[in-house]
């Protein structure tokens, strides 16, 4: 191994964990208000209807803010990116209490959508570890990240009652006091973001590729996705960045409306807060197994069977959802599907984007996963009060069918080719 390699090994391992940190605090954050978002939505807008609004700005602030991260990242590097990202949605959880004390149902959408960019920065996160990676560890490399917000964000939704308490001790309004926690949980991990990625891994990754351009006289191994790539190129980055699109809209869509459903069937908080545990455990805890497969078994057959396991999720849940029980397994099928697609798609988008055309890519990939999910959200409210929950599982199934059949028409070769270049 050169000492430029041990080096870069060193850093590469360094960044790692100061983002498995910043996850974990992040996900705290995030996680302590995915349970309550729909009903303070419910309560605060004084409609059921209006209760997909907390995913939906959620997803749209995340959405808004994907390519502006992205392009702070190309100047100033992932690390003021994702500081940055992450204190505005420390001041989102701010704005929802505020709100909240208010009763303004505006001012509250744009406390979710403040909180959205949390979620934006978690997903360049997980494009952070793959900037020094080795392309035959991309996905191992990027699960490790994806893994890490398993802590935060199952513990999170199980902080609704503590969350009260401090809430009642400060004389906050009520359902409030997990943004309490998130604000705090965001706080540091912008502290660990600013002092720990140092040197910033894009910035160094992009100082190796020019210097083994200048010595080799020529670009580096893998081409960036541009003008001149080849369609089929941009066919897999297409292919890529749609199926994490519709796989996010997919969960997105069912996992907001649960809560509501759940509560509606006699659920209480807390069983709703476990319900979205075990669904956001599915989303994260088997991410290393996904990573591990996708760069063993290929980006393909990794996204295939993530859109299994997301339709027997939404089998389950459509088939069971009078029983919270069920709900639950289908739920966490539903996250195991979003992982093993997120992962391998997220690592097949950085094997077609490397240099200065990553952070453009990865940023593109990230507002189409949002938009999506978006859509997803907004849609899922009107689509529960008129077909159902189980009709809306149902709609959703139509999405993982697009994207199996949309992987299955991918050549062979194209898919062997691909490989060759990652390993």
């Amino acid at each position: 191994m050169s000492a430029l390699s041990a080096d870069t090994s060193r850093v590469q391992a360094r960044t790692l964990r100061a983002l498995v940190a910043g996850q974990v605090l992040g996900g705290l954050g995030i996680g302590a208000t995915l349970s309550i978002g729909a009903i303070l939505a419910a309560h605060v807008g004084g409609s059921d209807e209006v209760a997909g609004a907390a995913a939906t700005l959620s997803t749209l602030g995340a959405a808004a803010a994907a390519i502006p991260l992205a392009r702070l990242t190309g100047r100033l590097g992932r690390r003021i990116s994702l500081t940055t990202g992450t204190l505005t949605a420390s001041l989102g959880a701010v704005v929802v209490i505020v709100a909240t004390g208010l009763g303004a149902f505006p001012l509250l959408l744009l406390g979710f959508a403040l909180l959205g960019v949390g979620s934006a920065v978690n997903l360049q996160s997980r494009f952070a570890a793959t900037d020094l990676a080795s392309p035959s560890t991309r996905g191992r490399q990027l699960s490790i990240v994806v893994w890490s917000t398993t802590i935060g964000s199952v513990v999170g939704p199980n902080l609704s009652g503590p969350g009260e308490q401090i809430a009642l001790t400060l004389g906050l309004p009520e359902l409030t006091g997990s943004f309490v926690i998130a604000i705090v949980a965001q706080l540091m991990a912008a502290a660990i973001f600013l002092v720990a990625l140092r040197p910033d891994p894009y910035l160094l990754s992009r100082e190796i590729a020019r210097s083994l351009e200048d010595a080799a006289g020529a670009a580096a191994s893998i081409p960036a996705v541009t003008a001149a790539s080849s369609i089929r190129s941009h066919r897999l980055v297409l292919l890529a960045i749609g199926s994490i699109a519709a796989t996010h809209a997919v969960m997105v869509a069912v996992m907001a409306m649960t809560p509501l459903h759940l509560t509606h069937h006699g659920s209480t908080i807390a069983a709703v807060g476990f319900t979205i545990s075990l669904h956001i455990a599915g989303m994260y805890a088997l991410s290393p197994v996904f990573g591990w497969l996708s760069d063993r078994v290929g980006r393909f057959p990794t996204i295939l069977a993530g859109q299994g396991l997301l339709a027997v999720g939404l089998a389950i849940v459509s088939l069971g959802e009078s029983h919270a029980a069920l709900v639950t397994v289908g739920l966490t099928f539903i996250g195991l599907g979003w992982s093993a697609t997120t992962v391998s798609g997220s690592a097949l988008v950085s094997d077609l984007a490397t240099g200065d055309a990553r952070p453009k890519i990865q940023g593109r990939s990230d507002l189409s996963m949002n938009i999506a999910g978006a859509i997803g959200g907004a849609g899922a409210g009107p689509l529960l009060a008129v077909v159902g929950y189980a009709g809306l599982a149902g709609i959703a199934g139509i999405l993982v069918v697009a994207v199996v059949i949309a992987v299955l028409l991918v050549p062979r070769s194209a898919q062997v080719r691909l490989s060759d270049r990652a390993n």
